[in-house]
Formats: structure tokens, C-alpha cells, sequence
């Protein structure tokens, strides 16, 4: 089973970078550097940043104690600049007097001098980790981090933050070898039942956890992290499902709105359906600007993949690791590059290969999505990502509904339409604990101008989802801005344009005209 709405940073790269061992409010250093081997002690939240209201002193006067981040698995921590500290939040937010939860976070103060604020950025999945990914997108962000404390975190069922891993490594593969796209009534049940399973498994893993790791219980988390970071307003950088978190954030605090950039907007009218439909448009536009900058016409190209996906489902390539390629994972491999435009040429490679018999390529590229090692050890972004989504998405398409729209999943997408019209009836298939909304909600009048970057080449969250949040937040609240590429996302991506709006908006508050196009 697949979704994908993940960012491509965090796919590429997240596997390489270091996170930051968590530890309780009360223990560790309380060391605060900026990579000069000072350490001063750790900032009090400032006395203007705006409560939560009904909340606990222990909740809202925390210090955090920020220490040097440890080294995840093989990867060394990230540098002398970046400190790390655990937050505690309610586990569940009806109940902020009860249990508690700690969440990871991770920060580097500002390297100037008319220091803003923190910025606060989630990168998308869900379920991706910002601890790991922070350190590495600084790069990106030097402009702004001269003038605010980059910040990111593990929301909750994510990494260090109570990463939710439903099943094992070997299961993780055997699964692989199922037909996402079923063609007989066993294949229909074992699919089905695959799902049900998985569900199992993470409500094992989980425990009461699992039904309070909604995109809402991490709005309010966010809330009270500007509190104790000391920000009287909540200055936020969300990229693709962060589009949809900041929304959501926006609508529950409309007033603690601060500078809000959402790139790589989700729709927020979309329900489970409709969103696997956009999906569906996304990537087959994707696919055919792909297919254009190699000279072929995108009907006949498209037509060819799937004939070769076709051939594939009837008999799984071989690779040079040994392994075979399924169906699923050539699909898989397929969805990688088309996130960015610079991996295109690995899906040239990987096509011709796979046309001659050689599945290694598109493997090679499944592998990275799936966050598969060379030893076989699988990641939990997949697992934080469907815990998170299935509490959600109210929605449960039925077996039935779902053949019934097939046809209409294929008239949009002659090559992904199956793979996401299959996905609405397996992804949240007997899950454990109900979906909490069919669509989120987003208005929020009396907030201050929010921008949103759409990009009209975005596979995974197509470019009309940034009008319909504007619509969704309210006049004089969204503000659109359009970029005239390719891949997911904008911001970094190669346009001056986005970059220089983007930040005359966040180190200056200059709002630029809503509908500007940079192209």
C-alpha cells in the first residue's frame, strides 16, 4: 500500500542525517551553543509569549533542557550550532492535567543580530522526521537563519517522539510481494487482509497512543511550543501535509498567527478520495513533463510504462541484489523522481533497464522511498505516516465503492490511477481506531496574511490545492503565490523569485499581491 504525499528532501536525505537523542524536562545539559563551544545557560520563555489557556503550570512554565544532540544509528550528530531538548504535551489534549508524552525537538539560535523569533518548520509526510531533516535544510534557509532560531521537531508518533513501528523488517518485504492493484478475488483478500494486519500491528506498537497522533493534537503541540520557546505569535514554515498541520493551526489559533509560509499546498477540500484523484493528476502531469523534456509524446510514453507495469505484475523482474522487482515497487520507483527534476535522468536510466529485463534501477529507487537500507532494515516514516493519516481521514471506502471507481481512476491516470484508486480501499481497511474528519478545517478569519506557494508542476500536491487553501482560510488570510516549475515543492528549487517573496515576507512582513506569478 502506498501514499505519497511525502517531501523530497526528507526522502533523499533523511537517512543520512543525524538526529537528536531526546531527554526528560529535568535531566541532561543545559548547554545553549552556537558552535563556539560557549554554553550559556537555557532561555526562560519570555513573559509576553501568550499562554494556552486551561493548561498546567507544568506544562506552560517548562524549561527545556537543550543539550548536544546524539548520534541515531550510523549517522553522527549534526553540528556544534544545533541543540536538542524534549517537550512535554498532554497525550490527550481533553485531558492536559493527565499523562504526559515528551516530543523531540531540535534548534539552532540565530547566527545575526535583530533576532525575530523561532521559526518552526515540519517537512511534510506525515510522519517525517524534523529532527533528522532540520540540520540539513539549513543550508537552504542560511538567509533566514540569520535572523530566527531554526526549529523543528518529532511530532508525536514520529521518531524520537514515540515512533510508531507496526511490523518488522522481514514482514515489511514479504508485504512488498503483494499486488497492490488485485486482480482476482484471492489477491482482493489477501490485500485486505495485509491492511487489517498492519492495523494490528500498530495498535499494538502503539498502544493508547494511537488514537491521539491526529494532525490536530499536533496544532495544539505546536501551540504550546511557541509558549515555552518564548514567541508571542507562531512563525511557521510547513511544506506539503506541514501545509495542511499549518492550516489546521491557523484555524484553532487564528489570533497567534504570526508569518506563515505553506509550500506545496494540500487541498484541503479533497477528502480520502478526492485526494487520491488529485494525486492520480498530479503525477500522470508529472510524468508527462517528464516524458516531454525526453522528447516522447506523453500519450504513447505513458502507454509504455504501463504496458511495462503490466508485464511486470504478470512476471516481477530480476535485479542484481536478487530480489525481485513486484509491480508495486516498480511503481514505487517510478513515483521517486518525479518529486524532483533533477532525478529524472535516474528515471531514464531506470526505465531503459527495466524495458531490457533489469528491475535494479527502478529497485534502487523504491528502495529510497521506502527508506530500505542495503541490510534489509526498513524506516518508520510509512508507519508514523498511515498512523497519522488513518486518525484523520473519517473516510472508509468499501471494496465496492472502490471497483467502481476504477474506471474513472484510470481515465485520469492511465498509469498511477489503479495503484491510487486501489489505495482509498487498503490504506485505512479496518483500522483500530476512528477517523476523526472528512476533510480538515481551515478557516481562520482575524488571522494575519498567510502565504501560500503553489507550484503548477508539483507532482504530489498539484498546484490547485494553494487557491482552494486560500479560499479555505478566508479573504485577506491566503495569500497565493505561483511558481511555473517541476518537482514538489518551490521554495529552494532554483526560482529567485519564490526565494527573495518568500523572504521579504518572513524577515520583513511584506505580503505580496495575492495570485503573483513567478515563472
Amino acid at each position: 500500500m502506498m501514499r505519497f504525499l511525502r517531501w523530497t528532501a526528507a526522502l533523499a536525505a533523511g537517512l543520512l542525517l543525524a538526529g537528536c537523542g531526546g531527554s526528560s524536562d529535568g535531566g541532561g545539559s543545559r548547554d545553549e551553543g552556537k558552535g563556539t563551544g560557549s554554553a550559556p545557560p537555557s532561555v526562560s520563555p519570555s513573559t509576553t509569549a501568550s499562554a494556552p489557556a486551561g493548561l498546567p503550570a507544568s506544562l506552560t512554565s517548562q524549561r527545556l533542557g537543550w543539550h548536544r544532540c546524539e548520534a541515531t544509528g550510523t549517522s553522527s550528530p549534526p553540528g556544534d550550532a544545533w541543540r536538542c531538548a524534549t517537550l512535554k504535551v498532554p497525550l490527550d489534549w481533553s485531558r492536559p492535567d493527565g499523562r504526559t508524552i515528551g516530543l523531540a525537538l531540535v534548534r539552532a539560535r540565530a547566527t545575526g543580530g535583530d533576532r525575530i523569533g523561532s521559526l518552526l518548520f515540519n517537512f511534510g509526510g506525515p510522519g517525517g522526521s524534523g529532527v533528522s531533516t532540520m540540520p540539513y535544510f539549513e543550508a537552504s534557509v542560511s538567509s533566514l537563519h540569520k535572523r530566527y532560531d531554526l526549529v523543528s521537531w518529532d511530532p508525536r508518533g514520529v521518531g524520537a517522539s514515540g515512533g510508531v513501528r507496526c511490523r518488522g523488517d522481514r514482514e515489511i518485504q514479504a508485504a512488498e510481494s503483494l499486488d497492490a492493484t488485485p486482480d482476482t478475488p484471492a489477491e482482493e483478500k489477501a490485500y485486505l487482509q495485509d491492511a487489517t494486519d498492519f492495523g494490528k500491528g500498530c495498535r499494538k506498537a502503539a498502544g493508547p497512543l494511537l488514537a491521539h497522533v491526529s494532525t490536530t493534537d499536533t496544532a495544539r503541540d505546536m501551540d504550546l511550543m511557541r509558549q515555552v520557546l518564548g514567541d508571542d505569535k507562531l512563525h511557521y514554515f510547513g511544506i506539503s501535509y506541514g501545509t495542511e498541520l499549518g492550516g489546521v493551526y491557523a484555524h484553532l489559533f487564528p489570533k497567534r498567527v504570526g508569518r506563515l509560509v505553506l509550500d506545496a499546498v494540500v487541498d484541503p477540500t479533497a477528502d480520502t478520495v478526492g485526494h487520491a484523484e488529485n494525486q492520480a493528476r498530479g503525477f500522470q502531469r508529472a510524468l508527462d513533463d517528464y516524458l516531454k523534456s525526453t522528447g516522447q509524446d506523453p500519450e504513447q510514453g505513458s502507454r509504455k510504462v504501463a504496458d511495462l507495469l503490466t508485464r511486470i505484475d504478470a512476471e516481477p523482474l530480476p535485479t542484481s541484489s536478487g530480489r525481485k522487482l513486484t509491480q508495486t515497487l516498480a511503481v514505487t520507483g517510478i513515483i521517486l523522481p518525479l518529486y524532483s527534476e533533477s532525478l529524472w535522468p535516474r528515471l531514464t536510466d531506470a526505465l531503459t533497464s527495466a524495458q531490457r529485463g533489469d528491475g535494479s534501477g527502478l529497485l534502487a529507487l523504491a528502495d529510497e522511498y521506502n527508506d530500505r537500507d542495503a541490510s534489509g532494515r526498513y524506516g518508520t516514516t510509512t508507519h508514523s505516516q498511515r498512523v497519522i493519516s488513518c486518525l484523520d481521514d473519517e473516510q472508509r471506502p468499501t471494496l465496492a465503492e472502490t471497483k467502481r471507481r476504477l474506471a474513472e481512476f484510470r481515465r485520469i491516470s492511465p498509469v498511477f490511477g489503479d495503484f491510487l484508486g486501489w489505495d482509498t480501499a487498503g490504506w485505512c481497511h479496518d483500522w483500530p481506531v476512528p477517523g476523526q474528519y472528512e476533510t480538515p478545517e481551515v478557516s481562520a478569519p482575524g488571522a494575519a496574511p498567510i502565504l501560500l506557494v503553489g507550484n503548477t508542476g508539483d507532482p504530489a500536491t498539484p498546484y490547485e490545492g494553494a487557491r482552494r487553501m486560500a479560499d479555505e482560510l478566508g479573504r485577506g488570510v491566503g495569500v497565493e503565490l505561483t511558481w511555473k516549475g517541476e518537482g514538489h515543492g518551490a521554495y529552494g528549487n532554483g526560482s529567485d523569485c519564490v526565494d527573495s517573496t518568500v523572504d521579504a515576507y518572513l524577515l520583513n512582513g511584506t505580503v505580496p499581491k495575492d495570485g503573483k506569478v513567478c515563472s
